[in-house]
């Protein structure tokens, strides 16, 4: 998250009266039991200061053979931040950014952990983190009022990559506004060294205007009731990881992702575009490996570590493979690689050449057909100069096979388009009113708006001279002006080469 500004500091009586109406009660504080008392083992340990990180940044590896007494400091904050482009959002933050702050510890590490609240906030809020032992993930004891702080301690004791997040009621509605976050407890061998390591989660956002809609929004209860987000994104924003905020590794290196789910709902089906994962560590668990995977499923309150060396130099793009979510609420990030290339692995795009489209069902049935009509042809000579209409049914067979090649993509098997991006050629008024017009679009392209059968297009039709020939040209208009209802004379090769010959 870029650029968060804080909400002015409101009146505490006012903050707690809100959290009493929303049903706060249940996950309030317990009764205050004082400073733990530690055996003499665990006073013995070394201390040492949390490194937290923002994302996509990740703490050091944790290098030492031993547990130690760690302190983590994290503190709640409300901000106002850019969720996209002109929409800004009421983020609930731990530690100023969506996701939280990366929290980086070892198996058997005895951890002090400090929750602060600022005093500008206008709620009060608390921590369950998946990696304590006990009783709320530590969300009972860390029920913390606006400028107050709180304190519990807890003893790592599985390894694994763990989602934390605020359990205060309302709590899709505190993790719909941000406030999740990754906590790794490294097993006691240690991970297998890597180049670089990124943090990612996804999330979504329930906001009251639609997708890209501008200014401040505010959450939508009912949206997040009934599961349909505006956003779903990576580390809390739209293009959080694009452009040049995109993580960026070099060619040969290996590449580590901690990646999580915050939710509150939604799961995700994590996918990096051109790669495929070295290591998945399923479910955030750190002692099972699952090799050379392309997507993994990642649940709402879940994580996993992949590892991956990128060989090749590009942007790979990261997503939720349910792709409506990357490509139209958000969840997409980049991952830019720097390096020399290796064609082997990766050539690049080699030749652009025609598809050869005939070799589709219709085509092949077309030059079938076109064989019998030629042998048809043949015996009629013989006995009927008058072949004319064979000629013509020969023409359309062949003209069948060009469409088939080239144009059905855009204007479909059946003729009828893809409004409002290609016209249709079934009956189109257009088309049939003026068929030098139409010799001329296929020879010379056309681009700008027009009206077909009562509706606007605006495409473009690229000019084909350099790829048809004038028999081809006349063809697949005989196709085209003799098919899906349609009603035409044939087309000649000399009309198409009159029009060729013509200027723009």
């Amino acid at each position: 998250m870029n650029q968060y500004r804080k909400i002015p500091a409101g009146v505490f009586a006012a903050g707690l009266a809100l959290a009493s109406s929303l049903g706060f009660a249940s996950e309030g504080p317990t009764d205050l039991q004082g400073p733990v008392v530690l055996p003499p083992e665990v006073l013995n340990m070394p201390v040492e200061q949390a490194i937290l990180t923002s994302p996509p940044h990740v703490p050091p590896p944790i290098n030492r053979k031993y547990p130690a007494r760690v302190v983590v400091n994290l503190e709640v904050l409300e901000v106002v931040g850019r969720l996209a482009d002109g929409v800004e959002y009421t983020f609930w933050t731990y530690g100023g950014s969506v996701p939280g702050s990366f929290i980086r510890i070892r198996e058997g590490d005895v951890v002090e952990f400090h929750l602060n609240n600022h005093p500008s906030s206008k709620l009060p809020h608390n921590i369950d983190l998946h990696a304590v032992t006990g009783p709320g993930g530590g969300a009972s004891s860390t029920f913390t009022a606006p400028g107050h702080s709180s304190r519990f301690t807890f003893q790592a004791l599985n390894p694994g990559l763990y989602v934390y997040h605020c359990a205060t009621a309302p709590v899709p509605m505190h993790i719909g506004n941000g406030m999740y976050g990754l906590i790794l407890v490294e097993p006691k061998e240690g991970l297998p060294k890597v180049d670089k390591e990124f943090y990612v989660m996804q999330g979504e956002f329930y906001t009251t205007g639609k997708y890209g809609e501008e200014g401040l929004q505010a959450f939508d209860m009912a949206k997040a009731i009934d599961e349909r987000p505006p956003y779903i994104v990576f580390n809390g924003s739209v293009g959080s990881l694009v452009g040049d905020l995109a993580m960026t590794a070099k060619v040969g290196e290996n590449v580590r992702i901690y990646f999580g789910v915050g939710g509150p709902n939604v799961t995700s089906s994590f996918h990096v575009i051109g790669e495929i994962f070295d290591k998945v560590y399923p479910e955030g668990g750190l002692h099972l490996v699952n090799p050379s995977v392309q997507t993994t499923l990642v649940p709402s309150g879940g994580a996993t570590v992949v590892d991956f060396k990128v060989d090749v130099p590009g942007t790979y793009v990261l997503v939720d493979h349910s792709l409506s979510r990357a490509f139209n609420k958000g969840a997409l990030g980049m991952l830019k690689v720097a390096g020399p290339e290796n064609r082997v692995i990766y050539s690049g795009k080699e030749i652009d050449a025609v598809y050869i489209g005939s070799q589709a069902d219709a085509g092949s049935a077309s030059a079938k057909r076109e064989a019998e009509l030629k042998s048809k042809i043949a015996a009629e000579i013989k006995a009927n100069p008058a072949i004319a209409g064979l000629r013509k049914e020969v023409q359309i067979e062949k003209g069948k096979q060009v469409y088939m090649s080239l144009c059905f993509a855009c204007h479909q098997a059946d003729g009828k388009g893809l409004p409002p991006a290609f016209p249709p050629l079934a009956g189109s008024d257009y088309m049939l009113a003026d068929r030098d017009r139409a010799l001329r679009i296929i020879l010379k392209g056309i681009t700008g708006p027009m009206v077909v059968n009562g509706q606007k297009y605006d495409s473009a039709m690229p000019p084909q001279e350099a790829v048809l020939t004038d028999q081809q040209v006349a063809d697949v208009l005989t196709y085209v002006f003799n098919t899906w209802g349609n009603k035409g004379d044939a087309f000649t090769a000399d009309q198409a080469k009159a029009v060729r010959n013509q200027s723009q």
